[in-house]
């Protein structure tokens, strides 16, 4: 075996890639006996590893199609950048990790230039959802795919797109997770003349949080009126703290704001039921098994997109399920009244609340591995570089 450093090129954008990256880098040291070497963009977890960001990760993690198309020019410098940073640091792999539109671009441009360097992906874009005709195009600038979700390996099959391997959700293997999902199961039902708790999740997005806060404060409003008393957990994230406290700084019902992920995950044991934004945190509340109402209130243009969307159900739990588990509610369903009375369902003892319990059992056991992802991750990356190396 080499003792010379693995080169690995890496593009990572939002807080959640930079976690999986530095997990996977980590993977790597560990497997291969050797140093580790990184060129390309990332957050802090990656940077403690020894990387130069090329740039801010934030200039690539942007939400929602108004965000994008006003930063196209930008959007297509940094491209460019990435891409012959990577073709001039000669690694011994790309490594994209999400952000699609801007990371497989970038997998693109090295490609046509350096064709024989061993490319992987890392969470699979939502081809299963809208915009099928990806995968075909990924097979021709990615090598292999590292799924987070069990039914993509399937999907991209399916769909002719690259090989790829189910490597699991870090959420399966999160030690404060699994201890509120214990929390949970021992918790006694809540006796009905005390206080429920009820977590709030209105997203890490400014505008998410902006367009589902003021609906949320009127579910709470309408909850108290019809006679559920309740404590109000918030957990938020730094750069959206400021507007949930200025938001909900009137609010009747005055929540307790947590800035910090463990506190969230001690809430998440404490809870009755939640109501968050839909994404990644529906399934973390699943896996955590916080029954839960998923909401959303999508921008002008993305709701103008709507018609390329093919998928049946928007919640990550649903998919995974393969079934109805969380209800979901969005845009002008996002209606309190209807909130706060599918609420008072998940927090007694209901067929509803059962029904979704059970459900996460079923969740947990599709997404349960026998190792951690980052070394399942870790074993796809080095069996493509030595793959490619042999033709």
């Amino acid at each position: 075996m080499t003792d010379r450093p693995l080169r690995i090129a890496i593009v990572a954008g939002e807080e959640s890639g930079d976690l999986l990256g530095a997990d996977l880098v980590a993977a790597l040291r560990a497997a291969t006996g050797r140093a580790v070497e990184l060129v390309g963009v990332g957050g802090p977890h990656l940077q403690a590893l020894g990387l130069k960001t090329l740039f801010d990760p934030g200039e690539i993690s942007l939400m929602g199609i108004a965000a994008v198309v006003t930063r196209l020019p930008q959007l297509f410098r940094r491209i460019g950048q990435a891409a012959a940073a990577v073709v001039a640091a000669r690694p011994d792999c790309l490594i994209t990790i999400d952000v699609p539109d801007f990371s497989l671009r970038v997998a693109r441009k090295v490609r046509d230039v350096a064709p024989d360097l061993p490319t992987i992906h890392y969470v699979c874009p939502s081809v299963w959802a809208w915009r099928p005709e990806r995968a075909p195009r990924m097979a021709s600038s990615i090598d292999h795919v590292l799924c987070l979700l069990p039914f993509e390996v399937g999907e991209l099959a399916r769909l002719s797109g690259p090989p790829a391997t189910y490597v699991g959700h870090r959420l399966s293997h999160e030690p404060r997770l699994i201890e509120a999902a214990a929390r949970q199961r021992t918790r006694p039902p809540r006796d009905p003349a005390a206080p429920a708790t009820l977590l709030v999740l209105p997203g890490s997005r400014r505008g998410e949080v902006s367009r589902l806060l003021e609906p949320f404060r009127e579910t709470i409003d309408i909850l108290a009126a019809r006679g559920t008393a309740a404590r109000i957990l918030l957990p938020t994230v730094s750069h959206v703290e400021a507007t949930v406290r200025a938001a909900t700084a009137g609010w009747r019902v005055a929540p307790e704001i947590l800035t910090t992920v463990d506190a969230k995950y001690k809430a998440f044991g404490e809870a009755d039921a939640a109501l968050a934004a839909s994404g990644t945190v529906t399934l973390e509340l699943a896996l955590g098994r916080v029954p839960t109402l998923a909401c959303y209130k999508a921008d002008r243009l993305m709701r103008a997109a709507y018609s390329m969307i093919g998928i049946w159900t928007a919640s990550l739990p649903n998919l995974v399920a393969d079934g109805p588990v969380v209800p979901e509610f969005y845009d002008h369903f996002v209606r309190p009244g209807m909130l706060a009375r599918h609420l008072e369902l998940l927090l007694a003892e209901t067929p509803a609340r059962a029904a979704q319990l059970a459900g996460f059992d079923r969740i947990a056991h599709a997404m349960a591995t026998d190792r951690p992802s980052g070394v399942i991750a870790a074993e796809a990356v080095l069996s493509t570089i030595e793959a490619r190396r042999n033709g």
